[in-house]
Order: C-alpha cells, then sequence, then structure tokens
C-alpha cells in the first residue's frame, strides 16, 4: 500500500538552487504538501543537494502532471512510500531529467513500519 509520496527536488550550484527555490515556491503556494529542509550537501543516499516534497496520494493526480510541466529542467526523483524504503527508492521510483546514482544503499532499510503519511506544512493559495 502507498502510503505518500517524495519528490526530491535536486540541484548542483546557486543557479540550480535558485531554480529550485522558485520551484518549491510555485509548490507551496499551488498544493496541500509537506516541504522538507534544505541540504546543499549530498545526504544519505542523494548524491546533490536537495530537499524533498512530501505528498498523499490524494493529490498525485494533479500535482505529478504539473511537477512534470513546471519542474525547470531540474533532475527529481518521485518514489512511493510502501514501507519498503531500499525497493522504493531503487525499484518503485521514477526520475525527471537526468537519473542519478543512489549513493548508500545499505542505509536504506529493507522494511520499515514507520508512518510515512504526509502532514502538510503549505496553505494554497493559488488553485490549479
Amino acid at each position: 500500500m502507498i502510503q505518500s509520496f517524495h519528490a526530491h527536488v535536486y540541484y548542483r550550484d546557486p543557479a540550480e538552487r535558485a531554480r529550485a527555490e522558485t520551484l518549491r515556491e510555485k509548490i507551496a503556494e499551488r498544493f496541500s504538501v509537506q516541504l522538507g529542509r534544505w541540504h546543499d550537501n549530498p545526504i544519505g543516499p542523494h548524491e546533490r543537494g536537495m530537499y524533498q516534497v512530501a505528498f498523499n496520494p490524494e493529490i498525485f493526480a494533479s500535482f505529478v502532471p504539473w511537477l512534470m510541466l513546471n519542474r525547470d529542467n531540474l533532475t527529481i526523483l518521485l518514489h512511493p512510500n510502501t514501507g519498503h524504503p531500499r525497493a522504493d527508492h531503487l525499484k518503485n521510483s521514477f526520475w525527471f531529467g537526468e537519473v542519478l546514482t543512489i549513493e548508500n544503499v545499505e542505509l536504506l532499510p529493507e522494511a520499515s513500519d514507520e508512518d510515512e503519511r504526509a502532514t502538510p506544512n503549505t496553505t494554497p493559495a493559488i488553485p490549479i
């Protein structure tokens, strides 16, 4: 069962980070999502700086197509949260743009009983 999804928005340099900031602002204006912290350096299995957008399955059909068309050439990893983090990142995921290496795979557990429902921290002001 898919509890939620994560979109990891990656950036390499200050120019890409600025585009990622603009995308983040547009997401917050339009969607009820949970915006994660900025990580300017690689963290966990992610080889580049990034932030995470967590969202619930109910908005998949509106958010994902919008993200596909509005990502401004940024690389994004999209994966479900099914309670199997390793498979979710490696097998059940898809990429927008460049496909990056998932590093430190051994740090991703095979299974997790953590509740992965997203608690939105945004209040959309612009209707889609």
